[in-house]
């Protein structure tokens, strides 16, 4: 049996952001851009069929509104995610990413050394670049050990991820 994928896709301050769960949680995100039809392409992409609803995780879209308004948001952590097709060693870093709180960094190797795998760097950002929910899972917090912003796989790559830090440390110093 097949699952039914909801999605919505609001205005930010920085354009349309797109949501996608089933009964069992959120499945994808899509970071912010102007416009509405690519933000639904790429968030439907090899989804078969999907059914709009406007309510669908409503407390997120209204913090992942005030995110984008400068507000410091730290999501729930009780949203559930469906990180289907992932190993193991996938899901430990993605779930280890998602406590990495507002405003901070951690590197790569820090990152691994969290999620149990200290010499795992390079797999760390290989899991990094195929996180389906970037923002909720922040992927945009994790830097090279020299403080670089090494890649970031978004649309928008390395700028948008410099944006959202400079939007998370000027809501710190606010």
């Amino acid at each position: 049996m097949q699952k039914i994928v909801k999605y919505v896709i609001f205005n930010t301050k920085w354009g349309y952001f797109g949501l996608s769960g089933t009964k069992c949680g959120l499945c994808r995100t899509q970071l912010p851009n102007p416009n509405h039809e690519k933000i639904k392409s790429l968030l439907l992409r090899n989804i078969p069929a999907a059914h709009f609803d406007k309510t669908l995780f409503k407390t997120l879209q209204e913090q992942i509104v005030a995110y984008f308004e400068d507000a410091r948001v730290n999501f729930s952590r009780d949203i559930p995610l469906v990180l289907d097709g992932f190993s193991p060693f996938g899901v430990s870093v993605l779930t280890t990413c998602r406590n990495i709180e507002f405003g901070e960094t951690i590197s790569y190797c820090g990152l691994a050394q969290k999620a149990g795998r200290p010499a795992a760097s390079r797999a760390v950002g290989n899991a990094l670049a195929k996180n389906p929910l970037p923002l909720i899972i922040p992927c945009h917090r994790v830097l090279r050990t020299d403080g670089k912003m090494g890649g970031f796989s978004a649309p928008g790559g390395i700028s948008f991820k410099k944006r959202m830090l400079t939007l998370e440390y000027k809501a710190l110093k606010a």
